[in-house]
């Protein structure tokens, strides 16, 4: 059973090695959107709180499998830290993750503005530290040398990509229900 296990994450591991810059834009892109899909239907969870919960989780799944696929090594306690740091550096954002789920307490009129503003959001901020830990790895860094402050102008332009991104998805869902 070891010898399975073993193979199948040395397979699994540093798949980047293996595929030219095109190939693991697609990649990355792919592992991007499908995390950014999930952030944004955390949006439509009603109950406070745990929608933010659920988000982070979804934030750290996705630098949980980007770092898989550079072949870095993954801590869940330091990609916390730097979600929190480099979303909590980014103020508006910052405030509309936890204000858009508090909201959702207000009967049915801050359910819809909670959770619009959290499918957004959400699915922007995704988006950004996606981007931002692409380039990362892309770089050869790693979690222990990533320095939020250093990204801080590149996370503030890919989250209005996301935002844009975030907007499109939306629309194109709502035209076709």
């Amino acid at each position: 059973m070891e010898t399975k296990e073993s193979e199948v994450k040395g397979t699994e591991e540093k798949k980047s090695e293996t595929l030219e810059w095109e190939g693991r834009k697609a990649e990355t892109d792919r592992m991007i959107k499908n995390h950014v899909y999930g952030a944004m239907g955390v949006g439509l969870i009603p109950l406070p709180v745990v929608d933010f919960l659920a988000l982070t989780g979804i934030q750290i799944r996705l630098l949980y499998k980007l770092a898989k696929f550079y072949g870095v090594d993954f801590s869940k306690d330091k990609a916390k830290n730097i979600i929190s740091a480099l979303i909590g550096s980014f103020v508006p954002v910052a405030a509309a993750g936890p204000l858009a789920s508090m909201i959702k307490i207000v009967p049915i009129i801050g359910q819809t503005t909670g959770a619009l503003s959290m499918l957004i959001a959400g699915g922007a901020c995704t988006y950004a530290l996606g981007a931002v830990f692409v380039q990362h790895f892309e770089s050869g860094g790693t979690f222990l040398d990533f320095e939020p402050e250093k990204v801080r102008a590149y996370f503030a332009e890919q989250f209005k990509e996301g935002q844009k991104f975030a907007s499109d998805i939306k629309k194109t869902s709502a035209q076709k229900s």
